[in-house]
């Protein structure tokens, strides 16, 4: 089955993961990929712009209502959930999850509801449990899983609560993990041809 969204999700240590991923991805990568990256509500401006230099793909934060689009990179607003209803993002003010607003559980989880086995999941550095259970539930749902190797990890517990939840289909060092997404994704490409 094609997937159609990467779903990724980290915390202390993540501006440096995710500068590698983005980086490390394919100009003409197709999938949107769609982050969470936990910073504070009073947090500063200038993260997407920050990101943008690393990566080929456009680096956005999504509004509300609008449609998700395929390759670009989107990243969480502060301060507000993410989540995927019927193609496009949706904003919420709901109460913090694992202490986190946004909450990569919470985008995981929609996505795994939204995508199923179209969706791949990817957890990154960090320092709590937020995205352990989300990953396990785009599993459940046939999605592909990926996490940082913990013990390469800037933080490794959000890996670990990760692995301890669900059997990842790739344990990979950050540096390999976008290789990884760009084979998977040119490899469905060229498989159905698209």
């Amino acid at each position: 089955m094609a997937s159609e969204i990467v779903v990724v999700g980290t915390s202390t240590g993540g501006l440096k993961a995710l500068q590698t991923l983005l980086s490390g991805l394919t100009a003409d990568f197709r999938l949107p990929v769609v982050i969470v990256q936990h910073r504070g509500s009073t947090s500063e401006n200038g993260l997407c712009e920050f990101l943008a230099q690393s990566s080929r793909l456009p680096v956005t934060e999504p509004e509300d209502k609008e449609p998700v689009m395929s390759g670009r990179a989107y990243l969480a607003p502060r301060d507000y959930h993410l989540l995927i209803e019927n193609g496009s993002f949706a904003l919420s003010v709901d109460p913090a999850v694992a202490y986190a607003r946004p909450s990569i559980d919470v985008l995981f989880e929609c996505v795994a509801d939204e995508y199923g086995e179209k969706a791949i999941g990817v957890i990154l550095t960090g320092a709590n449990n937020d995205g352990a259970r989300g990953l396990a539930k785009i599993s459940s749902q046939g999605g592909v899983t990926l996490v940082e190797n913990p013990e390469t990890a800037a933080s490794h517990e959000m890996p670990r609560a990760a692995l301890a939840q669900t059997r990842a289909d790739w344990v990979l060092p950050l540096e390999e993990i976008a290789p990884c997404l760009n084979k998977l994704v040119s490899a469905v490409a060229v498989h159905y041809g698209s």
